[in-house]
């Protein structure tokens, strides 16, 4: 954080053991997002109830460049915030989820999943047990039949697609795990 952590007791004594587990909570917000700027918290109890103590009420609020974060954690009728420190924790989870929702949609992070290396068998020679597979860029890659999973290498033409884990051999590129293409075929060269 660029500016030092504010925290706030209203209507009620500070506590040194409540400021200590407000900091020690602040500090990991910065594991969620790495530019918050400032953090305010506001602790206050809110009501008084004549069978038991008071509900607690967390404002946390959150400054990151461009935005800010805005948790209020009113206690309502959840009677687990007569424990202060169970309605501190409940704010910071909201605020850790907030920053993280936030984050994500700032960076835009979507998943992107990579298309498997493919191509198709150019060359088979089943007596010798090995052939070579064209990729779509044109290259050459050698595989041996052990390299064929679920012993589908007497299965393969040439011609035939398939999936494949590439790696350095002694004479060049080889797949090392070699598997055919069923019915999801993947648009030929």
């Amino acid at each position: 954080m660029q500016i030092p952590l504010q925290i706030t007791f209203q209507n009620m004594e500070a506590s040194p053991a409540v400021e200590a587990r407000i900091r020690e909570k602040a500090r990991k917000l910065d594991r969620f997002h790495d530019h918050i700027m400032a953090c305010r918290v506001v602790v206050e109890p809110v009501g008084q109830h004549h069978h038991n103590g008071s509900l607690y009420q967390i404002r946390i609020d959150i400054t990151v460049p461009g935005n800010e974060v805005v948790v209020s954690r009113d206690s309502g009728l959840n009677h687990a915030h007569e424990d202060i420190y169970v309605a501190i924790r409940d704010a910071f989870n909201a605020a850790r989820r907030q920053l993280e929702d936030r984050l994500r949609r700032t960076q835009r992070k979507v998943k992107n999943h990579e298309t498997p290396p493919h191509g198709w068998v150019i060359e088979y020679f089943p007596e010798d047990g090995y052939g070579k597979i064209q990729s779509p860029d044109g290259r050459e890659i050698y595989f041996h039949e052990n390299s064929v999973l679920n012993g589908g290498f007497r299965q393969l033409n040439i011609g035939s697609e398939v999936r494949f884990v590439e790696g350095q051999g002694e004479m060049g590129p080889q797949a090392s795990t070699v598997r055919p293409v069923g019915k999801h075929h993947i648009a030929g060269p």
